[in-house]
């Protein structure tokens, strides 16, 4: 039976500004990501992969996870829904006593552990680099210090992230992200060359301030701006905010925590090694966080919706195309950079003080880590299937188990594959990770179309390996051609390969009758516009209706 005419159009209404959504958040995380290389082939082509780079790396870290936690997940999981409940209930005033009271509670708290931050600082370095001692531990201990200031200004920028985007404005966040990176880049280039590593660090103090800046005028000129000095912390919208929060950044936080274990190990290998390690893991964080990351940031609301409004049957159908989706997109990049790895840090990194036996190091490392990337993709749209449930806590104990085990097989590995026995890992917990989360989220709702889920998998995985295998024979055929020491050459071939591959894959998976390639192939090739969101938003028309087994 035909929906009514006004309903219809309201879905797709709804759709399209979803899709719109999506689309930003792509867009900004493709760029930060392309200005997250450029910022690290500018330091690497100035200090190569050193003992310089891993000091700078270690006291990044911190900084570094703050920044995604609070700018990224655990905002998006627990500010925007509170706020922007209060909007649409009309209570505008009310919500804004709320943002208000987080403001001055984030000042007062960040002003605070900043100041104890300089003081540990030493202790806060063996958190993340235990193994640091004499010339490295001391310049990792000034570096960090340069960098604190940067915690309150990031803390100010999530919470005006959630804002605006409560109030439906992506641009603004999206420039900030993009302003935090030039700032990092453009201190590090100016800095750099007189006052050494020093420069990068400043440059992201000097970032995080700018980003805020664009935020908060942003707010002025939209004339959405209405913070007052309060600190009701007995207020509602206060007590629900910070359960959601602690539990979302503790959730969304273990693939970090399992990095930050095994770049704590790291410390005690060769010189390098924790710089190999994250310039790997920062290749593989662009295709999940491109799109993995932008699918579970736009469905998480509609999920909810389903949730709230108890269409479980329309949640476990979006829940399952939005999985099918990922895995469509994140397997061939998994076995694209596990066959075409080595290329691509050439040209990303290989050049100045970064070396060939770098690339080859970094590259190693980076096969490990993409034996895994599926698995890191998924879970963050299964892990927000709990929290459209409210289920917080589930996440958390399955995530803190997996630190537990993620410690226990680095221990192991290390011995016999040193770095890329961290990686490999990292990998493992993973796949523990999505398995345990996805069984349990199963038995609370019950059938989640996993026999439609298992065959989309195994499709493509079949079409991704044949891909692979033609990349690999492309990239043996080209570089016995031509040589690839410049970075024109190999600018082509990364660019020529990588594009021969994608089509293989599209006709691979076109011919084994993919619902997930006529997609892509529609959304991306035939008319340029929407995103893969537009697929898995809600959308239900005659050629793409699912059905969960």
């Amino acid at each position: 039976m035909a929906e009514p005419a006004n309903t219809a159009s309201t879905k797709r209404t709804d759709n399209r500004g979803l899709a719109k959504a999506a689309g930003i958040v792509m867009v900004a995380m493709l760029i930060s990501r392309i200005l997250g290389f450029v910022r690290d082939l500018a330091m690497t082509s100035q200090f190569g992969r050193s003992y310089i780079t891993d000091a700078y790396i270690a006291a990044f870290t911190i900084p570094d996870l703050i920044y995604d936690l609070l700018v990224g997940g655990a905002l998006s999981s627990a500010f925007i829904p509170v706020f922007s409940s209060y909007l649409a209930q009309g209570k505008e005033d009310e919500g804004w006593e709320v943002a208000s009271t987080v403001v001055n509670i984030v000042i007062v708290g960040l002003c605070i552990g900043i100041g104890l931050g300089f003081y540990f600082t030493p202790s806060l370095i063996s958190l993340v680099a235990s193994k640091f001692d004499g010339e490295r531990l001391d310049l990792t201990v000034k570096l960090s210090r340069i960098m604190l200031p940067s915690v309150l200004f990031t803390g100010l920028n999530g919470i005006m992230l959630g804002i605006l985007n409560s109030y439906k404005q992506f641009a603004y966040p999206a420039i900030g992200a993009v302003i935090y990176n030039v700032g990092i880049i453009a201190m590090g280039l100016l800095l750099g060359p007189h006052i050494g590593i020093a420069g990068f660090s400043i440059g992201v103090v000097v970032g995080v301030i700018g980003s805020f800046l664009i935020q908060i005028s942003s707010l002025f000129f939209l004339r959405k701006m209405k913070y007052r000095p309060v600190l009701n912390l007995g207020h509602p919208g206060i007590k629900k905010l910070g359960s959601l929060a602690i539990a979302s950044i503790i959730g969304l936080s273990i693939g970090q925590i399992n990095f930050i274990v095994n770049q704590n190990l790291a410390s005690g290998l060769s010189l390098g090694s924790i710089t190999a390690l994250r310039m790997a893991n920062r290749i593989m964080w662009v295709p999940i966080g491109i799109f993995a990351h932008s699918i579970g940031v736009t469905i998480f609301p509609t999920l909810v919706s389903n949730v709230a409004t108890k269409r479980i049957k329309e949640f476990k159908e979006n829940f399952s195309y939005g999985l099918r989706m990922i895995l469509f997109i994140i397997i061939p990049a998994s076995v694209g950079l596990m066959t075409f790895g080595e290329p691509i840090v050439r040209l990303l990194f290989e050049q100045g003080q970064f070396h060939r036996s770098d690339t080859i190091a970094t590259a190693e490392v980076l096969f490990f880590y993409s034996i895994g990337m599926f698995a890191q993709s998924a879970i963050s749209i299964v892990t927000r299937g709990f929290y459209a449930f409210h289920d917080t806590r589930t996440p958390i104990k399955v995530g803190l188990v997996m630190i537990a085990v993620n410690y226990t097989f680095s221990h192991l590995f290390i011995v016999y594959l040193g770095a890329k026995g961290l990686a490999l890992s990292y990998s493992l917990t993973g796949f523990l990770n999505l398995s345990a989360l996805f069984f349990l989220l199963r038995l609370k709702v019950g059938s989640m179309g996993i026999n439609k889920i298992a065959v989309s998998a195994l499709k493509t995985l079949v079409a991704s390996l044949a891909m692979g295998a033609c990349t690999y024979f492309m990239t043996q055929f080209y570089e016995s051609l031509i040589l690839v020491n410049q970075k024109s050459a190999q600018l082509v071939e990364v660019v020529l390969i990588v594009g021969i591959s994608a089509i293989i894959y599209l006709i691979l998976t076109k011919a084994l009758r993919m619902e997930e390639a006529d997609i892509v192939m529609n959304n991306f090739l035939a008319r340029f516009k929407g995103t893969p969101f537009a697929a898995i938003a809600g959308l239900k028309d005659k050629r793409h209706r699912r059905k969960v087994d």
